[in-house]
């Protein structure tokens, strides 16, 4: 199933019911007097954010969203039931912007709710005009229609941390060895083609698509997921060991980072040597000499290696402690 970050809707809160007119009946008198309910109010409108990532999935064919109407009133002066209000689940982390007013909301905690749109009132029944004046009073009032808006929806993803590096850089074994997601994994490049989260140790860690040189400009896969980095705390920048030059792999991401947002470039990140297990010693520490003149937090990991990935998860889990302080 495709990831949907993205999203245009329309939504409609709820018309009011109308009041209606009505007589009360009693023996030997046909109309006893106005017994026209009032219409009931229009169902309201609310943003609701859940902890499901996947979550816009479920409106990729559906458009339109409304409330219910209110109920038209009733004889005997009862008044009509007020339309139920609709709820527009979102996962958290999603930005919300309403196309008619430019009114933007941002969600980021989990069970919040927004009311958007308010639903129309209830129109009046003929009792309610009764007056010394007007004992038998034929007016009455329709419902106010509801408020409607086009709505875009954009989600960033809300994580502890965010793994960038060039496509095949092990980003996505990576995930899945320090926690319990099931991002793909092949030999191939772009085999994540959509974000997938992990939970460590009650962090919350994301997998980004890999990007490419040029990726801040709209090139390659991963170029629509860099908002995503833009919330986490910290950027897990991942080199693999795999490439002969490890160094311009890591510039060229540093480059697209930076190009996208002065926020996203000065984010705390640690470098991490993937793929140690295809290179011997003496490598990783050249490699980790030549990086270290531009960043000095450099761990290294072997998937291959139980105590190397249980190493490389202390240090990240005390280190995000550190950074939650």
């Amino acid at each position: 199933m495709a990831f949907i970050d993205e999203l245009k809707i329309h939504l409609k809160s709820g018309n009011g019911g109308n009041g209606v007119v009505r007589w009360l009946h009693e023996k030997g008198i046909d109309h006893a007097g106005p017994a026209g309910g009032n219409g009931g109010k229009g169902g309201d409108v609310y943003l609701k954010t859940l902890r499901d990532v996947g979550i816009l999935n479920k409106y990729k064919n559906i458009k339109e969203f409304s409330a219910e109407r209110g109920q038209d009133g009733m004889k005997k002066s009862m008044h009509g039931s007020d339309g139920g209000d609709f709820y527009f689940e979102l996962p958290i982390g999603s930005i919300v912007t309403n196309l008619t007013t430019r009114e933007k909301f941002e969600l980021n905690t989990e069970g919040e709710e927004i009311k958007v749109l308010n639903g129309g009132k209830g129109g009046l029944g003929n009792e309610y005009f009764k007056s010394s004046r007007n004992i038998a009073p034929e007016q009455f009032s329709l419902g106010k229609r509801g408020e409607e808006a086009e709505f875009n929806i954009e989600l960033q993803l809300v994580a502890d941390a965010g793994f960038v590096g060039l496509p095949n850089a092990g980003k996505s074994s990576l995930i899945n060895a320090l926690t319990n997601t099931k991002s793909k994994v092949a030999s191939y490049q772009f085999t994540t083609l959509e974000p997938h989260l992990g939970d460590m140790h009650g962090f919350i860690l994301a997998d980004i698509p890999g990007l490419i040189e040029g990726a801040s400009e709209g090139k390659g896969l991963g170029h629509k997921f860099l908002r995503h980095i833009k919330r986490t705390k910290m950027i897990l920048h991942c080199v693999s060991l795999e490439s002969s030059k490890p160094l311009k792999d890591y510039l060229i991401i540093r480059k697209e980072l930076e190009n996208y947002s002065d926020a996203l470039a000065e984010k705390k990140e640690i470098v991490i040597l993937t793929k140690t297990d295809e290179v011997d010693e003496k490598r990783v520490k050249e490699v980790k000499k030549i990086i270290a003149k531009k960043n000095k937090d450099i761990l290294e990991v072997s998937i291959l290696d139980d105590n190397s990935v249980k190493n490389l998860k202390d240090t990240l889990i005390k280190k995000l402690r550190e950074e939650s302080k």
